[in-house]
C-alpha cells in the first residue's frame, strides 16, 4: 500500500506502519558520500538531478514509505542573501550574526521565481520518479532559523538568544515575524510544485520553557501551520527535539502529526498531545549504531506501545547519524513492516 504513509497521517486504517526517517538523503548512504565527494551539499540542493537522485537513494535502498526531499533548513535564508555558510562538522555558521532592528531588516521576502527556481524542478523531477511514494518538503521553524541567525551558529545553551528574547522583544518579534513570513512562503512553494506532506523542523526549541514557548514562539509557528491549513489539506508534521515539556502547547499550532523523540516513551507523548493528532517517532537514532538485536527490541517496544493504534508512523527522534550501519536501516524496514 504506497498511501500507508498518508493515510497514518489522517489517522486512517494502514496494511502496516509506514517508516522513513529524518536524514535518510544522505549521510549514512554509501551512494550520498560518493556524490559528496564531486559536490558540495548546496551544489546538489542547485541542481534539480543531483538532489532528485540523492532523495531518491534511501527509497531504494531501505524501502521507506516517503521520501523527503534532500534541502537544508537554512536554504530560503541562503536563497535571499543572507550570509550563510554549510561548514563540514559544525553546520550552519552566520557572518553577521543579528542583534539589532537593522541587522533584522536584511532579512528580505523570498521571490520565488528568482531565488529558488531549483526546488519546483527538483519536485517535479521527484514526483514522476517516485509514482505513488510520497514526497515531503520541509522547512525549518522560525526559532530554530532565529537560534542561528543571533548565535551565530550552533550553540549549547542559545544565551545570546535568549537574551535578545528577553531584553529586547521588540527586536525578538520583528524577527520571528520576519521568518515567519518567509517560511510561509518558502512552503507554498513546495505545495504549488506537489508535495504530498511537509515537515516543520524545531531542531533548537526544547532549550525553552513552556511560558517563553508560548510567549516568544507560538504565536509564529501556530501562525505557518494554521495559514498553511487554510490552503491545502496535505499533512503537516511538527517536530521538535526535546519538547516532552512543549508537546501539550504544541499540540495547538495546527499540525495534523506531531513527532516525537525518544526522551519520553511513544504512549506517554500521545497522551500529551491527544488522540486528534497522528505521531511520528521517536527511537534514538544512537541505537542504530548497536547490534541489530538491541535494535529490534528497541523497536518493538514502540511498536508495542503503539499497540497497532491508527495514526502511527515510525521514524527516529531526529536525524540518522552518519556512522549508522546500512544494514541496520535495511533491517529495520523490514522489521517494521513485518509487525503489521
Amino acid at each position: 500500500m504506497q498511501d500507508r504513509f498518508l493515510r497514518a497521517c489522517r489517522r486512517e486504517a494502514v496494511d502496516a506502519t509506514p517508516v522513513w526517517f529524518m536524514r535518510q538523503a544522505g549521510r549514512a548512504l554509501p551512494e550520498y558520500r560518493a556524490i559528496r565527494e564531486q559536490y558540495g551539499f548546496m551544489d546538489i540542493c542547485y541542481q534539480p538531478e543531483l538532489c532528485a537522485e540523492v532523495t531518491l537513494q534511501p527509497v531504494r535502498r531501505l524501502g521507506v514509505d516517503a521520501a523527503i526531499m534532500f534541502a537544508d533548513i537554512m536554504t530560503p535564508l541562503i536563497a535571499t542573501g543572507v550570509g550563510v555558510d554549510l561548514v563540514e562538522s559544525i553546520g550552519p555558521v552566520v557572518a553577521n550574526p543579528i542583534r539589532t532592528m537593522a541587522d533584522v531588516s536584511r532579512i528580505r521576502p523570498i521571490e520565488p521565481e528568482v531565488d529558488v527556481p531549483y526546488i519546483s524542478k527538483s519536485i517535479h523531477l521527484l514526483k514522476a520518479e517516485l509514482g505513488q511514494t510520497p514526497l515531503i518538503g520541509f522547512a525549518g521553524a522560525p526559532f530554530t532559523l532565529a537560534a542561528y541567525l543571533v548565535e551565530g551558529k550552533g550553540s549549547k545553551n542559545f544565551l545570546n538568544t535568549k537574551a535578545l528574547m528577553y531584553g529586547s522583544p521588540n527586536v525578538w518579534n520583528a524577527l520571528m515575524e520576519r521568518l515567519a513570513d518567509l517560511t510561509i512562503s518558502y512552503l507554498r512553494v513546495k505545495i504549488a510544485a506537489g508535495v504530498d506532506a511537509l515537515q516543520l523542523f524545531d531542531s533548537w526549541v526544547g532549550c525553552l520553557s513552556p511560558h517563553d514557548y508560548a510567549t516568544f514562539v507560538q504565536p509564529y509557528t501556530a501562525r505557518i501551520l494554521k495559514t498553511l491549513r487554510e490552503e491545502t489539506n496535505i499533512p503537516l508534521i511538527h517536530f521538535g527535539t526535546n519538547t516532552t515539556n512543549l508537546l501539550p502547547l504544541m499540540r495547538n499550532d495546527g499540525g495534523s502529526v506531531l513527532g516525537a523523540d525518544w526522551r519520553i516513551p511513544i504512549d506517554e507523548a500521545w497522551e500529551l498531545i491527544g488522540d486528534d493528532k497522528a505521531i511520528q517517532g521517536n527511537l534514538d537514532p544512537a541505537v542504530l549504531l548497536g547490534p541489530w538485536e538491541y535494535v529490534r527490541e528497541q523497536a518493538a517496544d514502540i511498536l508495542r506501545r503503539v499497540n497497532r493504534r491508527p495514526g502511527h508512523i515510525f521514524n527516529l527522534g531526529h536525524g540518522i547519524h552518519p556512522q549508522t550501519p546500512v544494514a541496520n536501516l535495511e533491517r529495520l524496514v523490514a522489521f517494521i513492516h513485518e509487525r503489521a
